[in-house]
């Protein structure tokens, strides 16, 4: 299969900042360590062993999500047999006879739209670690859980459902099933997820109950529930209303369970104990860590280690969020690169990348060497957006000054900004820079703007008309200096986020032309600079279909042969659960490749985050062997990340 070259830059909404690794809690003594050293993001751990020492985990420090354990005494992480061909494992647990389960993404079903989570083990004292599927094909699995025997598992699942559009409250089940039979399986309760088995006969999961509170609750399982499928299933709501709980975990005691909740004046998630009988709270990671998130407990074995992970402070072993990180790539040809900010644009010649760190008025617009050594601010205390270098010119960017995704009518304007090179020195932070505004006063939403290979023009989307079309505008003189402007597409739909192909022949855009009522679904269009030759690179299915109706298709970008497309898409579905990680903001967060007749079709990125803004860089061979932490500058990590912010307690 032919596949396309080159280097990827792009951004992970939120991921950098981050900074978790595991916890535990001796519940008795309240007193808590640390169980993961400080390296990339560690999270989603269980315990491995009965007192609370050896835990299972993800671990993102390779470049992929991979399964690691830690062992007392030894400093040395262990990394565990998962899928070898995956590129996302979450969620591991090992059970009493030292079998792994987790979740990978790695095999695609059938056809778009369906989710590619499922359920996988391997047997950890066999000479041969052969991984095996669990989950039934043509289905999906998240979350899985073990009772305390081995003996039977339970899942947050799809079935053979198509995902749904959903990305906040996925429309998951809660089954359950033998270990020895996982095609025979019964739903106990719909629209649930997180489930733990406390013993081998009772399964607690959160549910989104009626009043609106997100609730915990049980199910209990008679013995032979698999020979009786009919047995009567009556989900019972075990946590109040008027605070969130979710992401339970039951203590084999039968008494108490661990949750993590969200209450009304409370800013960050925590971590309690429930007391079944008495129903009552007691509050643990808020009287240690108030001004932290927790997430996803875990109990021990002998019910007296309580298990999370959260940001690890600042006093660790990586306290600075790099310029630039890099990811494994599934195209050996390709290369993927992560980086700080958001809306990449290389220069001319390589070795620089222009970037937007944020998009609030301390945001402006950074200047970052290729190699991650050095950063320097170019504009500042004003909201910029969507940088595109001059190909022709290494001292000119161009980008979008004003608030991003705004109406039509909302004042954003394009500029061009010009430094001078000499400044870029190590002994400065900032770069003086000259700022000409190239729209007019009253023109509306101009925004994204693509400099073509000449360096005379610019498209860009404006909303000027009413309707958020693209037009193309002198790249020196702008509209306000005796420059010329012209539509070049027209209609009541949004044409947005253009690209102009480094070979000058073809601008590449996301339009919803196709459905303008529907705003929440774009395809990836292309057409020439004179305005001729529009048409739809069909992804998902043809024209008409179904798939193509459901396409979120953004963020295009040429490759520098000009016949390959990088963008962001919801082709995949949703890979975890939203509610157990920070916010992400859109129904869509993976990378693909495409050629520009709609063939070869590649998922880059598997993640349960929001992957975006992706851009080619202009060196096809660029040296990813100087991308390490420890020669990079960059922010302070500081744990900065919000909650979901659709997770109300104003109900």
């Amino acid at each position: 299969m032919e596949t396309p070259n080159g280097t990827i830059i792009f951004t992970t909404i939120g991921r950098t900042h981050y900074g978790f690794d595991v916890f535990s809690l001796h519940i008795a003594s309240a007193v808590e360590r640390r169980l993961t050293d400080g390296v990339s993001v560690n999270f989603n751990a269980q315990f491995a062993d009965a007192n609370g020492n050896d835990v299972v985990f993800v671990s993102e420090r390779a470049g992929s999500a991979r399964i690691y354990r830690t062992r007392p005494g030894d400093s040395k992480l262990e990394q565990l047999p998962g899928a070898p061909e995956s590129f996302f494992h979450d969620r591991p647990l090992v059970t009493q006879n030292n079998r792994l389960y987790f979740i990978s993404a790695h095999e695609k079903p059938d056809r778009h739209f369906k989710n590619w989570s499922a359920l996988y083990t391997v047997e950890l004292n066999g000479e041969v670690k052969e991984v095996t599927r669990v989950t039934p094909s043509d289905t999906a699995d998240f979350s899985p859980a073990v009772s305390q025997s081995g003996d039977f598992l339970a899942v947050a699942t799809y079935g053979s459902r198509t995902w749904g559009g959903e990305f906040h409250d996925i429309n998951t089940d809660i089954a359950v099933f033998r270990a020895s039979e996982p095609e025979t399986r019964v739903v106990i309760c719909e629209r649930g997820g997180w489930p733990t088995w406390s013993g081998d006969s009772t399964v607690f999961f959160h549910h989104q109950a009626d009043d609106g509170w997100w609730s915990i609750f049980r199910v209990d399982i008679p013995e032979n529930f698999h020979e009786s499928p009919d047995f009567p299933i009556v989900p019972i709501r075990v946590t109040p209303s008027g605070l969130h709980c979710f992401t339970p975990a039951a203590f084999h005691d039968g008494k108490r369970i661990a949750v993590a909740t969200r209450r009304l004046g409370v800013k960050h998630r925590h971590i309690e104990i429930f007391d079944l009988e008495h129903k009552t709270f007691q509050p643990v990671t808020e009287l240690i860590n108030p001004s932290f998130h927790h997430y996803n407990p875990f109990v021990s074995a002998d019910s007296e280690f309580l298990g999370y992970h959260r940001f690890r402070g600042e006093s660790t072993h990586e306290s600075i969020v790099p310029n630039l990180e890099s990811i494994v790539s599934p195209i050996k040809t390709l290369r993927l690169i992560r980086i700080n900010g958001s809306f990449p644009s290389p220069s001319p010649d390589g070795d620089l990348i222009a970037l937007n760190s944020d998009f609030d008025i301390n945001g402006g617009i950074k200047v970052v060497k290729s190699d991650g050594s050095k950063r320097w601010t170019l504009i500042k205390d004003r909201t910029a957006f969507y940088n595109s270098w001059s190909p022709t010119e290494r001292h000119v960017i161009y980008a979008s000054l004003g608030p991003i995704f705004q109406p039509a009518g909302i004042a954003v304007q394009i500029a061009r900004i010009k430094f001078d090179p000499s400044d870029l020195t190590v002994d400065k932070e900032e770069l003086p820079c000259d700022v000409k505004i190239l729209t007019l006063e009253k023109t509306g939403n101009n925004a994204f703007p693509s400099c073509s290979p000449d360096g005379k023009s610019i498209v860009f989307r404006s909303g000027r008309s009413g309707h958020k079309n693209l037009y193309i505008l002198d790249a020196v003189n702008g509209e306000s200096d005796g420059g010329s402007i012209r539509r070049l597409t027209e209609g009541p739909w949004i044409d947005t986020m253009p690209n102009w192909s480094p070979k000058g022949d073809l601008i590449g855009f996301s339009s919803n032309r196709h459905n303008p009522e529907n705003t929440a679904a774009f395809g990836a269009y292309v057409v020439r600079p004179d305005g001729s030759g529009l048409r739809r690179i069909q992804i998902a299915g043809p024209e008409g279909s179904e798939e193509a109706a459901r396409e979120r298709v953004n963020h295009v970008s040429f490759n520098k042969d000009g016949d390959w497309l990088v963008f962001t898409a919801n082709l995949c579905g949703i890979t975890a659960e939203p509610v157990t990680m920070p916010n992400q903001f859109q129904p869509y967060g993976d990378l693909y490749v495409v050629k520009l007749d709609g063939t070869g079709l590649r998922r880059l990125t598997w993640n349960g985050y929001e992957d975006g803004t992706p851009t080619w860089h202009t060196v096809d061979e660029l040296d990813l062997s100087q991308l390490s932490l420890d020669g990079q500058d960059g922010d302070k990590l500081e744990g900065q990340f919000e909650e979901p912010l659709w997770i109300s307690c104003d109900i």
